[in-house]
């Protein structure tokens, strides 16, 4: 190898390692916020709720439109519609809206539910597009120019909202016209499925119980969740309504609207039950869309952000929300150069111990910062057995490290301008009869490429072991376990899919073979 190319990869090390040191320690400051105004604001926040309804009755409930996007989702979308049916509120002032952008059977089973709670009395229309123009943010878009409710709750097929929901979420946007949103938190319906479902709950409670707190109590930019949330449609308007030119369309017009000078409210003790992926495909798809989507709002919006009047730690706090999937890129380039790294052990011997234990002190605060912020939400999430489910953090970790190359490959087609397309996360929506689309999927040709890179950590980690240097080792273990787990793992799931696809053929001939007799 060339010396050139050796220091450039060793100068790539440095960058991407300074870079998750800086993703680390912000997490310190989110537990920061999130300590220091918990108690405070969720006192507040009931307060505000209980003076409301002394002071109004159910009768004085503004115009509400709840809009359910659906994209052949044939396993959820009955449950969910039940759900939103029975949501506690005036029935004259609640609209649903199902926009069904539906390529599959899912279609025809949205269509005979919503005849069926419309018969029921429920103020309930279809409205089913067939170009879906701008995926999602073109169906809400389309949606909301014929809504009747000055405000619009959103939830997708895989939510569950509780009956309360919109008494709870609606009186922050009456009792304050500054408010353009408020965002409810996320709760598993089935967060003891699988040890992957375990491990993407805590991830889901980091973000819900601190991080989101901290940016809504620490006067932070936050963003929509793409549902469980409710919009002031002046909000959605004032800036700029729904585009679909980015992934994330809820970041994107979060950001734009509260450039625009509307708040965004987070509420802790709402929180709205929600299906988590149990495939490992599904799961590393999901995130593929959320890591583009992000980096391709923080291209668009990051340039106003900068220019606008807001205090600069808003702005700091804006680049590294909107950036954040970029400690995948960060992952991967330290694995890949981590070898290199070895070379330059002797030409630094020279420096004094102390740099040494600060340099590895901050390192290591860096490297349990996700830990320690998932510790901190279990511990305040208010469920219950959050020790016992700490256990399976390590799960977390490998699953964290092992989704380093699907993301960045992510990262990196937002930054080239890759437009792509919106890509569904399959849910069974605990139908033990599973809709004959659900299983579908590609072979996953980027597990082949994790095997290669967990097979490359692991003759990485035996040749620090054999030069006698202990400071890499560990993260290059974790690296290899992490890549080759999702690698194997992806396989299966891939395997155990092609099962379920014959399955689901087979049944569906014998039924329409019944039906013939």
């Amino acid at each position: 190898m060339s010396t050139i190319l050796l220091y450039a990869m060793f100068v790539v090390y440095v960058i991407a390692g300074v870079g998750l040191v800086i993703y680390g320690f912000s997490c310190y400051y989110s537990i920061y916020l999130f300590l220091k105004n918990s108690r405070k604001t969720r006192l507040s926040d009931r307060k505000a709720i209980l003076k409301y309804y002394r002071e109004h009755s159910i009768a004085d409930l503004p115009q509400v439109t709840t809009q359910l996007p659906i994209f052949n989702e044939a396993n959820c979308v009955e449950r969910l519609l039940e759900a939103v049916c029975a949501i506690d509120y005036p029935k004259d002032k609640h609209e649903i809206q199902v926009l069904d952008d539906s390529t599959d059977e899912c279609y025809e089973v949205t269509k005979k539910k919503v005849a069926e709670l419309a018969a029921r009395g429920y103020d309930i229309k279809l409205i089913h597009r067939t170009n879906r123009k701008d995926f999602k943010a073109g169906a809400l878009k389309e949606g909301m120019a014929v809504a009747k409710g000055e405000f619009l709750a959103i939830f997708d097929a895989d939510f569950v909202p509780e009956k309360d929901f919109l008494l709870k979420t609606v009186p922050y946007l009456v009792m304050d016209p500054q408010v353009g949103l408020v965002q409810g938190r996320w709760g598993h319906l089935n967060r003891t499925e699988s040890g992957l479902t375990l491990a993407q709950s805590i991830g889901i409670d980091g973000h819900f119980v601190v991080e989101q707190s901290a940016r809504s109590w620490g006067k932070l930019f936050m963003n929509f969740n793409g549902t469980a949330g409710v919009w002031r449609k002046a909000a959605i308007y004032g800036g700029g309504g729904w585009e679909g030119d980015t992934l994330t369309e809820d970041m994107d017009l979060s950001y734009r609207s509260q450039l625009a000078g509307w708040k965004m409210k987070f509420v802790f003790d709402v929180i709205v039950p929600a299906e988590l992926p149990n495939d490992i495909n599904a799961f590393k798809a999901q995130q593929f869309r959320w890591a583009k989507g992000s980096i391709q709002t923080a291209i668009k919006i990051l340039p106003k952000v900068l220019r606008s009047k807001v205090p600069l730690r808003v702005k700091i706090g804006a680049i590294l929300h909107t950036t954040h999937y970029s400690i995948h890129p960060c992952m991967l380039f330290t694995a890949l150069c981590a070898w290199p790294l070895l070379a330059f052990f002797e030409p630094v011997g020279h420096l004094p111990t102390w740099a040494y234990t600060v340099g590895f002190a901050f390192i290591f605060l860096a490297a349990i910062a996700p830990s320690v912020l998932y510790f901190v939400a279990q511990r305040c999430s208010g469920y219950t057995g959050w020790k016992i489910r700490l256990l399976s953090l390590p799960i977390l970790m490998a699953l964290g490290v092992g989704i380093a190359v699907s993301n960045s490959r992510a990262v990196f087609a937002a930054v080239l301008g890759t437009k792509g397309s919106f890509v569904r996360t399959p849910k069974n929506g605990g139908a033990k009869k599973k809709a004959k689309s659900h299983y579908a999927q590609k072979f996953p040709w980027m597990a082949l490429i994790e095997l290669l890179v967990g097979v490359y950590c692991i003759f990485g980690l035996l040749e620090y072991i054999n030069a006698s240097k202990y400071i890499i080792g560990p993260f290059l273990a974790l690296y290899a376990i992490g890549f080759l787990s999702v690698s194997v793992l992806s396989f299966m799931h891939y395997i155990s899919n092609i099962f379920e696809v014959r399955k689901a053929i087979k049944c569906s001939e014998c039924v329409e073979e019944q039906a013939t007799n």
